[in-house]
């Protein structure tokens, strides 16, 4: 049986669907200006406290300033296209750095405000948080903070944080095809991104087929390597909707049914079919590929042909967390193992991420990455160690970490935090956190801007709850509750 995680946006189509459903009043009204002006007002403070993100050049930033323009995004997640006017969109671009007062928040006043709410029922027998000034990196309040608990999910902040520290924002995967000495074969190798596309195949196919044709070659036999990754394929759980098998090759995750997040049909054998599908598109191209696709290493000396990038390391880990995508977190996770000369499996991954971690100089005592993604239970994190990984990629001097803050879905408007907060709208787009869903299990894990208007990072981790659909609104609350509002 499937483990539950978190829903993706069920509205791709409609940008503004968060603000949409805050318009409308319990009586069916429109009060558009009031309740448009809060949540404009919200993404504003949002994107002034986090200066500390950077410029507006790519992915999720990128794709929340053309949000407010109303226009199309390209960042992590899709948010399609809008022809409504934004509320107020001029002033979402400029930064309110110097609206943060000098003094930090009350570590007294925070005890009182949190405590009763870490306390509900909701959140089950066993809760554990941490908050920290991200400007001092002052814990203002802790409770069980070193407390190793399973994550779910938001271990996604540990990952891709080590990924963007072994790997840099600018790293991409490249998928390669490389042709025999003798031009009889052509190898399809995989180097690990789970984003590549029929349409990069097509590229890549075109490509292979002038290459052939400079050689006076009307047929080809076609294999597929998959060597850059070793151990086991299957995550512990599967198999399962929410995540393929971990191959170095596959087409759109290995997706069968066309969508791009969220639990789907996965192929049983995702390189297979994605050599099935190069070879359709070799043949489209004009090359005649003889006989079924075979699984071998590419030939010493074998020329490469034809490449494909993926997109930046930036832009992947900000779909990763914005969409609690399992497949990428994965993959992020092993590509970090094989630049730190691990081997690209579950165990060397762990030991990868865990390292690159200890050079950042947090928290790792009693940490148990498992896996990349947090759907394994054995995964262990603190959530001291997910609020020190928030305050590196705040870091000014750490700009290259920056996606980690990025990325992170905005309540009530993007990714796994589209559809919540509508109870607590007071925290809709004063937020940004990593989700974490598993039977039994719930956390919540990001950033606020508090009413002193200082960034703080916040990790609440709860296991023991019942539902999580108590359990959600209970942690949204908790994070609310930073911002100075109650939901």
């Amino acid at each position: 049986m499937a483990e539950p995680v978190e829903e993706p946006s069920k509205r791709p189509s409609d940008p503004w669907g968060g603000l949409k459903r805050l318009t409308k009043g319990r009586d069916g009204s429109q009060p558009w200006r009031l309740v448009a002006g809060s949540a404009a007002l919200g993404l504003v403070v949002a994107t002034g406290a986090v200066l500390a993100a950077g410029p507006w050049d790519n992915g999720q930033r990128k794709a929340e300033r053309e949000l407010a323009a109303a226009a199309d995004s390209t960042g992590g997640a899709h948010h399609g296209r809008s022809t409504r006017p934004a509320p107020s969109a001029p002033p979402v671009l400029p930064a309110l750095s110097t609206a943060a007062e000098d003094s930090p928040q009350d570590p007294a006043g925070l005890k009182g405000t949190l405590a009763p709410l870490l306390g509900v029922p909701a959140l089950g027998d066993k809760v554990a948080a941490s908050v920290v000034d991200t400007a001092t990196g002052e814990q203002l309040y802790g409770r069980g903070a070193t407390t190793p608990m399973t994550p779910a999910s938001t271990v996604k902040i540990a990952t891709t944080v080590a990924a963007l520290s072994a790997l840099g924002p600018d790293h991409r995967i490249a998928t390669t095809a490389a042709l025999s000495p003798d031009a009889r074969t052509l190898t399809l190798v995989g180097g690990g991104d789970p984003t590549l596309s029929r349409a990069a195949l097509r590229s890549m196919a075109a490509d292979a087929a002038k290459a052939l044709r400079g050689k006076d070659e009307d047929s080809v036999r076609l294999a597929y390597d998959t060597s850059r990754y070793t151990g086991p394929v299957l995550h512990p759980i599967s198999p399962n909707e929410n995540i393929a098998p971990v191959t170095a090759l596959m087409v759109d995750e290995g997706r069968t049914d066309g969508t791009d997040r969220g639990p789907a049909e996965r192929s049983e054998d995702p390189a297979d079919d994605a050599a099935r599908a190069f070879a359709a598109e070799l043949r489209k191209a004009g090359v005649k590929v003889t006989g079924a696709p075979r699984e071998a290493r590419a030939a010493d000396k074998a020329r490469t042909v034809a490449t494909h990038d993926s997109a930046p390391l930036s832009a992947l880990v900000e779909r990763t967390l914005t969409n609690s995508d399992n497949d990428i977190a994965e993959a992020l996770a092993r590509q970090t193992a094989i630049a730190k000369g691990e081997s690209a499996d579950f165990a060397g991954a762990r030991r990868a991420v865990t390292n690159e971690l200890k050079k950042l100089q947090v928290p790792v005592t009693g940490a148990r990455l498992a896996d990349g993604s947090g759907l394994d239970r054995k995964d262990k994190v603190t959530p001291a160690l997910l609020t020190a990984l928030l305050v590196r990629a705040a870091d000014p001097e750490r700009p290259g970490l920056r996606p980690a803050l990025t990325g992170l879905p905005v309540a009530g408007f993007t990714g796994t935090l589209d559809g919540r907060y509508e109870e607590a709208a007071g925290g809709t787009g004063l937020i940004r956190a990593k989700t974490g869903t598993l039977s039994g299990v719930n956390s919540l894990a990001g950033t606020v801007v508090d009413p002193r208007g200082r960034l703080l990072a916040f990790a609440f981790l709860a296991s023991g709850s019942s539902s999580a659909a108590e359990a959600e609104p209970a942690l949204d609350a908790l994070a609310t509750a930073l911002a100075g509002q109650r939901g």
